[in-house]
């Protein structure tokens, strides 16, 4: 018995001096880990602080500013979820639905209806990337005059557009009127002043970002593939079809999404300068009622919980993108 327990002593030794050994280690990683982190703190700390400053608290202040009523002269009066009621609420009277606030619903409705350029600019920027990437000489200087419209100010854009369309002065009327069509008044007419906003919107995103994001896309496709396609007889449209388009798929996904969130978001600049909103709001976006209600009308709360609902549309129109997209994208 006392051979057995001589035997296990070095044993139990061992196994009393392991647990602090451990100790001993995980005292040194965590010695090591906040040395590393003091290190990084400095050059972390800039980006750190304007976060909290610029992002952070704003997010913060603007929750807490949705659930307020305040025109910036009389202090904040807590009014609860009474603005987010009076902007999505609705009733029925005599059968018929009545929203709380139908300019709402009717600016959702024009923003939904200058995305329908996102179509469009997507298959013209594609249109324009399988041009620009085949071998030609002076393709290069063709990219950079194609990208030029997504560098200019929109300001200077939408100014330039609003000359073009101008009913009298216009460059445009002053085309149609030589093939003896009688051009609208684009900008001042409810019929045509969303169309002209897509108009210019879509000169100035076809060659943009999204045309490089396709040529990126169209250069990371094996030639081979399209060499063996050839031999085995198929035409340009088939090479396209299952060969282009496919590998396309997550390029494609990636610019949808994108393009959604931007234009659920955008409007603005378009709106302001071309038509200010008008004719009877037939061009005010989401974005542009925000702009109004916070800084014409002084409705601080009011527009705040407006920026949260379209925050939450943004993001839920998002999520389904990516549930319902992201199946037929494959991510290489």
């Amino acid at each position: 018995m006392k051979d057995d327990q001589l035997a296990l002593s070095p044993v139990l030794k061992a196994e009393e001096r392991e647990p602090a050994t451990t100790m001993k280690r995980n005292g040194a990683r965590r010695g090591r880990g906040l040395r590393q982190l003091a290190t990084a703190f400095p050059f972390l700390a800039p980006n750190l602080i304007g976060f909290f400053l610029f992002t952070f608290f704003p997010v913060l202040a603007s929750i807490a500013l949705s659930v307020t009523k305040w025109d910036l002269l009389t202090p904040p009066e807590f009014v609860g979820l009474e603005n987010y009621a009076n902007l999505i609420g609705f009733s029925f009277d005599q059968g018929r639905l009545q929203f709380n606030d139908p300019d709402f619903w009717k600016y959702v409705w024009n923003t939904i209806f200058l995305m329908g350029a996102i179509p469009l600019a997507m298959a013209g920027s594609l249109f324009l990337a399988i041009l620009l990437n085949g071998k030609f000489p002076g393709r290069s200087i063709l990219r950079s005059i194609y990208f030029l419209p997504s560098m200019c100010v929109p300001v200077a854009v939408y100014m330039l557009w609003r000359w073009l369309l101008n009913p009298g002065t216009g460059l445009l009327n002053w085309v149609l009127s030589y093939v003896g069509i009688e051009g609208p008044d684009w900008l001042g007419s409810t019929t045509w002043s969303k169309p002209a906003l897509m108009l210019a919107g879509l000169w100035a995103s076809v060659g943009g970002y999204n045309m490089i994001l396709y040529l990126a896309g169209l250069q990371g496709i094996p030639g081979e593939l399209y060499e063996a396609a050839k031999l085995d007889g198929a035409a340009p449209w088939h090479r396209f079809r299952y060969i282009t388009w496919p590998l396309l798929a997550p390029t494609t996904f990636f610019i949808t999404v994108t393009s959604i969130i931007a234009g659920l978001q955008g409007g603005f600049d378009a709106a302001y300068i071309m038509t200010n909103g008008g004719p009877a709001g037939s061009t005010t976006t989401i974005m542009f009622y925000i702009y109004n209600s916070a800084f014409q009308w002084m409705k601080m709360g009011y527009a705040a919980a407006m920026a949260w609902v379209l925050f939450t549309m943004v993001f839920a129109i998002t999520l389904l993108n990516w549930r319902v997209g992201g199946r037929h994208a494959q991510f290489f």
